[in-house]
């Protein structure tokens, strides 16, 4: 986002919030009339739909993010911004699902002393099932990203706060880049030692307990290495001191087992490997996984760790322009992938829970509990409004299951525009095998398409799911669909449209196409 439009929403915290707002506001974003009902603001319409149904007509409850909008790019405005600042209650999902300059304009804005509620984070207290968010691209030398873990809390950082982790000395035989390619291959650098190392020009941000990925870039081979500081800067206010810094080496195109460490050598070859701040500890390490995605990850001291840039990552520069800060076209570099094409922050947990019905219970139940605080004179009708809407979901639970159970078991198989189903897949008995991209932000690359291709062949998949939020962005699985001969259904991942305008419509519908598309019957 642009830096006026940031100060902008940030200065709205400052002379616009204030007190409890008068005036409710529909999805529209226009004021409803003054009338005593509480103003719920909330960042999606999967949530919007959540509170109206417990809140009824106590509430008036809307969403930021527009009824077929993308909760994981939708950048606020100054009139979100305001919306939020006459709010009675602010619900977010979070868990790094929403973008995250939007959870930074909930929470500079929301009026103080009003709740300011994230869902899927506080939904295991309710009974909600969460699982890891996996990743595993089959990369033949080492995925290797920037990590953020711990909340922050000790040095006053709250989920809006920002992480900066500066790159400020580098040493070898020629320069190490670090970059992102983000959507349509246009390359963001997050620092490079060509030109120096500066504070404005090497440093990246992150969110409290957030991973991203990158492509790592090594101009000549041998050992390099590359030091790392981190710092906290709150909502609206400056970077604060250093809490963390680390050496990192790097053995480009020799043998690792060579390098001079300052204890035990630690190889990292393969696999996936973070380099990581950690906030609640004051230090950095590698957080790698050794080569087994999914499995246990363990913390390496940088005095330990030697990360592996074999040969076999050679590549050239490429010839266009915007590429020229790898050196001149056609120049021989080591390069460690970024894996996955585009701008891609994320968690440690799967954010999409609602997808299995049992967790928009523990929701719904979350819900009723904030409002009954905000508005204690209407609890026996938010009990009441709870209990019933919990009643429809067991029902909806039920249904979906005996649904998809009528799916024979070997056709279960999910192929989706992006990884939004794995909660679905978890509760429902059936299989994620496969997606075009994570992140509908991104980019699919040749060898996602190929894989994507090989796995509908393997399967014998029937159908292909695109979500009708996504539809301008899915040309690749439309066109992969046509090549193999195979159906393309729908799926409602994070947004509602013009026929499916509510939660348990949602679900049953979704309930329904699986059945359809899958070869159960109609």
């Amino acid at each position: 986002m642009h830096r006026r439009l940031v100060a902008a929403l940030v200065l709205l915290a400052v002379t616009g919030a204030g007190g409890c707002g008068a005036a409710g506001i529909r999805d529209d974003g226009e004021a409803a009339d003054a009338d005593g009902r509480l103003t719920v603001v909330a960042t999606t319409p999967i949530l919007a739909d959540l509170v109206r149904q417990v809140g009824g007509d106590r509430v008036s409850a809307g969403s930021i993010v527009p009824t077929s909008g993308d909760p994981h790019s939708y950048e606020p405005t100054p009139a979100d911004a305001a919306r939020v600042s006459r709010a009675d209650a602010t619900f977010t999902n979070h868990l790094l699902l929403e973008e995250h300059a939007l959870i930074k304009t909930i929470d500079a804005n929301a009026p103080k002393g009003a709740p300011n509620v994230s869902l899927a984070e506080e939904s295991e207290a309710y009974g909600a099932n969460v699982i890891p968010l996996v990743e595993d691209v089959g990369l033949d030398v080492l995925w290797l990203g920037l990590r953020v873990r711990g909340s922050g809390r000790g040095l006053g950082a709250t989920r809006a706060s920002e992480v900066l982790l500066t790159a400020t000395r580098a040493t070898g035989p020629g320069d190490v880049t670090a970059y992102l390619t983000g959507s349509l291959g246009r390359p963001e650098i997050a620092f490079s030692s060509r030109d120096g190392f500066t504070a404005d020009a090497d440093t990246t941000t992150l969110p409290p307990a957030a991973h991203t990925h990158l492509n790592w870039a090594f101009s000549r081979p041998g050992v390099h290495t590359l030091t790392l500081e981190a710092r906290v800067r709150h909502v609206g206010g400056r970077p604060g001191p250093p809490i963390a810094r680390g050496t990192f080496r790097f053995a480009v195109g020799v043998d690792p087992q060579r390098v001079r460490t300052a204890g035990r050598r630690t190889v990292l070859g393969d696999g996936h490997t973070d380099l990581t701040v950690d906030l609640d500890h004051g230090r950095m390490y590698a957080y790698a996984d050794a080569g087994r995605p999914g499995g246990a990850q363990r913390e390496i001291a940088p005095a330990e760790a030697v990360i592996e840039v074999p040969d076999r990552a050679v590549d050239t520069v490429p010839k266009e322009a915007r590429f020229r800060f790898l050196g001149p076209p056609g120049a021989r570099i080591h390069q460690l992938p970024q894996a996955v094409l585009g701008k891609h922050v994320h968690g440690e947990i799967d954010p999409h829970l609602w997808a299995d019905v049992r967790n928009a219970k523990a929701y719904a139940l979350i819900i009723r509990d904030t409002l009954k605080e905000r508005a204690p004179q209407h609890a026996a009708e938010f009990d009441r409004r709870a209990a019933a809407y919990v009643r429809r979901l067991d029902d909806l639970d039920a249904f979906v299951r005996r649904t998809v159970a009528e799916v024979p078991r070997g056709r279960r198989q999910l192929i989706t525009t992006h990884d939004a189903f794995g909660y679905l897949a978890d509760a429902y008995d059936l299989s994620v095998a496969g997606f075009v991209v994570p992140n509908p932000a991104q980019e699919p690359s040749v060898e996602q398409l190929r894989t994507l291709n090989d796995t509908i062949d393997r399967l014998d998949v029937p159908a292909v799911f695109l979500e009708p939020n996504l539809a301008q962005r899915a040309t690749v699985l439309r066109q992969v669909a046509r090549d193999r001969g195979v159906r393309v259904c729908k799926l409602y991942g994070d947004a509602f449209d013009a026929q499916v305008t509510n939660y348990v419509a949602m679900m049953r519908h979704n309930a329904l196409e699986l059945r359809r598309c899958l070869g159960g019957r109609s």
